[in-house]
């Protein structure tokens, strides 16, 4: 049996589209909120777009060249412009607003994630799941809560709270740090599905870099150079997690 002062694993995940599908619900709400909207047009060629706006301008709020609400307004905007509407900031953010309400009724987990996580736990006992993620701390804890993930982790750091974002090593350690003033860690690991971002900065931060390639992505060869160099771990799926890790810490 475990105490409070036992050495235990660390096992910590990003987010959207590692535990969430969070792609596949972007793509299910924007689809209805088009519908909605009565825009015309291919729905597969406009969910490629909202995921491209998601991109650019969610990468613009994490420079700090737009605000979370910003963000959101500026997606708004662009996307229903290609449909002819003009939209101010405040139709903006009502529009953004419908349209989260469809995309958070699509909100689901991976089917890979509740057995991965008993896995986990079977495989290295006493273990301690926790998040980092780049977001904003309500928002992302309001997902962990809808998809009943809040039980199961002990630790959320989101870099809307503590104004580091990955992949910076200090959220990383900052993540660490919280776990080791309840209890000291025997070794830690990161699963994102982000080589540069989650699995190239976390080796870079002294963790286990493992990066969960569901799509079979190829990496460009500064990325995958990085990743080599680092020594990341690349899965397809967390089914795989609990043997690589409890194989490299046995």
């Amino acid at each position: 049996m475990t105490t409070a002062r036992t050495a235990r694993p660390v096992v910590l995940f990003d987010l959207d589209d590692t535990l969430m599908a969070h792609h596949e619900a972007v793509a299910a709400g924007i689809v209805l909120h088009m519908r909605a909207r009565a825009y015309r047009g291919d729905e597969a060629e406009a969910a490629r777009r909202w995921h491209e706006l998601e991109e650019e301008h969610y990468l613009a709020y994490l420079e700090g060249g737009l605000t979370f609400e910003g963000q959101r307004r500026a997606r708004a905007a662009a996307f229903a412009r290609h449909f002819g509407e003009e939209l101010d900031e405040a139709a903006a953010s009502e529009w953004f607003a419908e349209y989260f309400e469809r995309y958070r009724e699509s909100w689901a987990l991976h089917d890979d994630v509740a057995p991965a996580l008993d896995a986990l736990a079977a495989r290295l006992p006493g273990v301690r799941f926790g998040i980092i993620t780049n977001g904003e701390l309500e928002y992302q804890s309001a997902k962990l809560a809808r998809l009943a993930l809040d039980a199961r982790v002990e630790q959320v750091v989101a870099s809307g709270a503590v104004g580091v974002a990955k992949p910076d090593p200090a959220i990383f350690r900052l993540a660490l740090d919280r776990f080791r003033a309840t209890a000291p860690v025997s070794a830690a690991a990161y699963v994102g599905d982000r080589l540069h971002t989650d699995a190239v900065g976390a080796a870079d931060a002294g963790l286990v870099g493992v990066w969960v390639n569901r799509r079979g992505e190829q990496p460009s060869d500064v990325d995958l150079a990085a990743a080599r160099a680092a020594g990341v771990v690349e899965i397809r799926g967390l089914a795989e997690l609990p043997a690589v890790l409890g194989a490299r810490w046995s």
